[in-house]
């Protein structure tokens, strides 16, 4: 909103004033959040009429157009989609025009994922700025700046896209102009908040243009087209006019550079430069049209990203950790929302619920998580405000989607009146007589699962009943967190987008819950530890045994059972201790980590207590500063199960599961966890990309900063290997993770920050988090065979935890549905192969035409529909989760049958396949074939073969788009 007010509504009210005034003048716009902002609340009928005209004209051009600049390091590929998706819709629904070029000049570091994203989403050119400054210099030097990039091994040539580096200028203008002690260039000078000074005189605004300066500009906006010119291979310069916060006052830009341009142009043998305004589409037209022969870049990206020599941009791969976890946790509840609310349409047309309404309720969560996937939202690098507003949507988002799923199953119950389904915690002493309470499980992803869902209750005992009456496997302890309340872990087997009722009743009967029994260990000094006599303690399930060492409370070694494989594995917590204070050395802010020094260990003493019963053992260490502390910073809880007979147990087996609970640190400490295995890894590590790929992160030594410069974003997944056996780790947040010593993964969990630097502090960029994060990672160990088949399955089932509801239906108990599907409360599941994920399952609601030409001719004639959203048109994405020859079986391509696969959401009777975000028919999407000695003949990519009778082949690594329309019950 203070950006709206300060700067942002004038940029779009001028530039539009200012582009009708000179049809030779251009504007390039980007992030459709602001935008929309602007054309819902701001724009008049009149501007809004001009934009049209602009668009058409070539004059405005939209690049990107997803609703955010997103960041590429720690955002999740899913949400990377909804927000481009987002924006697209708008854009195609409202004008009719598809974006075609990126513009991601800042996020922090450049990822393989986004050129694949773009080049799906039907881009014909990519364009980045930050990387590291050594690799820019060296590219800079040999013209190297530009290249067509294959980001994903598998899709390869099928999916690159010609790629843009800018120069060491990067995306501003150069402000520096040897003839004024002013900046050069911005005569609008510098945008100034809360609100725009009354006098219309902002802080430093350039000398405007005169006859007596002009060639002085003109010397320098020459000389540094000549420079930049040496560093590409076409004689064709793309020079970004503005910068941050730029052109709010647009005519005073426009009237100074088009008396500059025009004397360029006038003097143009003088100067032997011609200079024209242009979009990003026309500088990538004018170099296309060279036709030269261009160099592939593979799969490598451009992370982590450095500045210069201490400057290593990897602190904000944690930075506000309880934010990134909320983003996550956001998105995994929009992901289910959607998939539910488009069952309830399907099946229920003629439901009590207002579609209009919960559709709302849907989108404020879209955009909720949409924004935050902007380079300074989920990446924690905002202001302690910002990120309150960040907050404060997600959490309204959130509220909103599990008030929509509790209505969607009261409504589908028929409960009484009076019966009510709320999302909130069960509570014993509600006061209700003869209550029964149901807790409802649904399962978004579409493969049957096997879990545990944890509830807190009031009672150790506890009985848990399926629909049908049946007992079910459950096991109730003392709470780690809190000692007045207990958890009750309730053994769920759910099918694919399918939802499941429990009723939890407290009683002592003879089917109540195993109760997990706990023992306290005494308190260990580790740092006096008897290394002689070690007694091992062992903690075991049909997977695993684990060992911990009595005399330290550590864990100990690791062993998979069935190839009886032993890794001795220990855990620690350690600290980098950082330097806040700009006069005495490189500092760690939101964005920096700069350690001065290796890690130190944090704790001197661990308390151990194992709590243990038949379906889990829980392992509760704590960490305390020395023996005699009171209280703790570190605690780990880590998980085991067992499953019972009758149960698919295989995923469950097979993860370690771990919460830690970490904080409030000390100022200028960035806490990490540290996994020491005896693994010959040769310091090799391997992390994920966004969560669609696995990048390989050979250790680096560099003059400088070297713990820094090594570590990684880890999105969804990271792990280390030898010859025969991988330590994988899966998380639920984005954290930085590096290998720092042979055998070792080290994961950062926290950061507590203050630093004197005043650009910080004009910017309230200090970091001083003292909250308390309670991060879950899982951890997979076996051999490379076995974490193969596990690891993509376990990480989605990780980031898509089943939704749990509660609710109490009073009065009469509900009698079983008339046709019980013991699965599915709702018709059949819907399932895909284990290597495959049913990515999106939504009704986006857009109103427009998927005709093109139809589209274009209805918005030309002013004919858009307006009104009700459309509820007919179901969005699907469909994702091969495995890379070419990655295993033997599931890297194979899978045939899907469409109308079966959909079958319980009734009959299909169109589908059509489209681009990624859905604005292009892929028959009609011809992408332009940039040169590569690999291709020499220059022409239009088309993309997949789409089959007739909804049966789709889809090849390792592909993201696969639909609109499918059912016929009308």
């Amino acid at each position: 909103q203070e950006s709206m007010h300060a700067y942002a509504a004038n940029v779009y009210t001028s530039v539009v004033e200012e582009l009708v005034k000179g049809k030779q003048r251009k504007f390039i716009a980007v992030e459709q959040e602001f935008f929309r902002l602007w054309w819902d609340a701001v724009a008049t009928d009149t501007y809004k009429q001009q934009v049209h005209q602009l668009l058409q004209e070539g004059q405005l051009e939209f690049v990107i157009g997803g609703q955010v600049m997103h960041d590429e390091a720690v955002t999740l590929i899913d949400d990377q989609i909804l927000q481009l998706t987002e924006g697209h819709g708008f854009l195609y629904e409202t004008f009719g025009i598809r974006p075609q070029f990126s513009w991601h000049v800042d996020p922090f570091g450049a990822s393989a994922t986004t050129p694949t994203l773009f080049a799906l989403a039907g881009f014909n050119a990519h364009l980045i700025s930050r990387i590291d400054y050594d690799l820019k210099a060296d590219m800079q030097k040999n013209k190297k700046l530009q290249f067509v990039w294959q980001g994903s091994p598998s899709l390869s040539e099928g999916q690159e896209i010609f790629t843009h580096v800018m120069d060491q200028y990067s995306y501003c203008t150069p402000s520096h102009i040897p003839f004024s002690n002013r900046s050069g260039f911005y005569w609008n000078g510098i945008a100034a908040f809360p609100d725009p000074p009354k006098d219309g005189v902002y802080p430093n605004m350039s000398l405007p243009v005169t006859d007596t300066n002009i060639h002085l500009y003109a010397q320098t906006m020459v000389a540094n087209i000549k420079e930049r010119a040496a560093w590409f291979r076409t004689s064709d310069v793309l020079w970004p006019w503005g910068c941050d916060k730029q052109f709010f006052n647009a005519s005073v830009q426009y009237s100074n550079m088009d008396l500059l341009l025009d004397y360029i142009n006038k003097h143009s043998d003088e100067f032997g430069v011609t200079v024209q305004y242009a979009t990003v589409g026309d500088y990538f037209q004018a170099v296309y049209s060279r036709n030269l022969t261009w160099e592939i870049r593979d799969s490598q990206d451009f992370l982590p990203y450095s500045t210069e020599p201490f400057q290593a941009w990897t602190g904000f791969y944690t930075s506000r950790s309880t934010l990134k976890g909320i983003a996550r946790k956001a998105s995994s509840l929009l992901y289910a929302g959607e998939s539910f609310f488009t069952q309830y349409v399907r099946k229920h047309p003629a439901s009590s619920i207002c579609k209009c309404g919960a559709l709302k309720q849907l989108q404020s969560l879209r955009w909720a998580v949409s924004e935050v996937q902007h380079h300074d939202g989920i990446t924690g690098t905002e202001s302690p405000k910002v990120k309150d507003m960040y907050m404060n949507n997600l959490m309204y988002g959130m509220f909103n989607v599990k008030k929509l799923m509790a209505s969607i199953i009261f409504d589908m119950n028929n409960a009484k009146k009076n019966g009510e389904v709320y999302s909130s915690v069960y509570v014993k002493d509600s006061g209700i007589p003869d209550v029964d309470h149901y807790v409802v499980v649904y399962n978004p992803l579409a493969w049957n699962i096997t879990t545990f869902v944890a509830v807190s209750v009031s009672h150790l005992a506890m009985s848990v009943y399926d629909e049908l009456g049946h007992p079910v496997p459950a096991q109730v302890q003392i709470s780690a967190e809190s000692h007045s309340t207990y958890d009750l872990y309730i053994l769920v087997a759910i099918s694919g987008l399918s939802y499941r009722k429990y009723n939890v009743k407290p009683l002592n009967g003879k089917q109540s819950a195993f109760i997990g029994r706990s023992v306290k260990y005494k308190r260990k000094d580790i740092t006096r530890a008897d290394q002689q006599s070690r007694q091992l303690l062992p903690v075991v399930n049909n997977c695993y045994q684990v060992l911990f060492d009595q005399n330290t409370n550590l864990m100990h070694s690791i062993t998979e059972r069935e190839t009886n494989q032993t890794v001795q594995l220990t855990q620690e917590f350690l600290e980098y201790h950082v330097n806040g204070d700009v006069m005495k050395g490189p500092i760690s802010d939101n964005y920096l980590f700069a350690p001065n020094a290796s890690a130190v260990p944090v704790s001197k003493a661990v308390g151990l207590e194992v709590v243990s019963g038949n379906l889990m053992t829980e392992i509760r260490q704590y960490f305390y500063s020395n023996v005699t502390s009171q209280d703790y910073i570190y605690a780990v809880y880590t998980r085991m199960y067992t499953v019972p007979e009758g149960y698919d147990g295989k995923l469950l087996c097979h993860r370690i599961e771990q919460q830690y609970s970490v904080g409030p640190l000390e100022l200028n400490r960035e806490a990490v966890l540290r996994t020491s295995t005896n693994l010959n890894t040769r310091q090799l590590l391997y992390t994920d990309s966004n969560g669609y790929q696995i990048q390989k992160r050979p250790f680096k030594a560099y003059v400088n900063n070297t713990v820094a410069r090594n570590y990684y974003p880890m999105v969804q997944t990271a792990y280390i290997e030898d010859d025969t056996t991988r330590l994988m780790l899966l998380a639920e947040r984005a954290h930085g993770v590096s290998s720092q010593g042979n055998g070792q993964v080290e994961v950062m969990l926290h950061r507590r920050l203050w630093n004197n630097l005043q650009w910080d502090l004009n910017y309230s960029l200090t970091l001083n988090d003292s909250s308390v994060v309670r991060p879950v990672i899982w951890l997979i160990l076996g051999t490379k065979a076995v974490t193969n088949i596990l690891y993509r399955t376990s990480g989605l089932a990780l980031e898509h935890r089943p939704v749990v509801m509660f609710g109490a239906f009073s009065g009469d108990k509900p009698k079983p549905p008339r046709r019980l599907q013991q699965n599915s409360a709702h018709g059949s599941p819907v399932t895909v192969p284990p290597n495959l994920h049913l990515q999106t399952l939504s009704i986006p609601g857009w109103r427009y035409s998927s005709n093109h030409a139809e589209q274009v001719h209805s918005i030309r004639m002013g004919k858009q529909k307006q009104g009700d959203a459309d509820f007919s048109r179901v969005l699907l994405r469909i994702r091969h989760l495995y890379e070419v020859g990655e295993d033997p079986v599931l890297s194979q391509p899978v045939m899907v049958n469409l109308k079966s696969l959909l079958k319980g959401l009734g009959s299909v009777m169109v589908v059509e396949e489209r681009s990624l975000t859905g604005t292009w028919d892929v028959n009609t999407l011809k992408r332009w074939k940039w040169k590569t000695a690999q291709y020499p003949s220059k022409g239009l990519s088309n993309s997949t073969e789409t089959s007739e009778n909804c049966i789709v082949t889809v090849h390792p690594k592909e993201i696969r788009t639909f609109f499918v329309y059912f016929q009308d019950q």
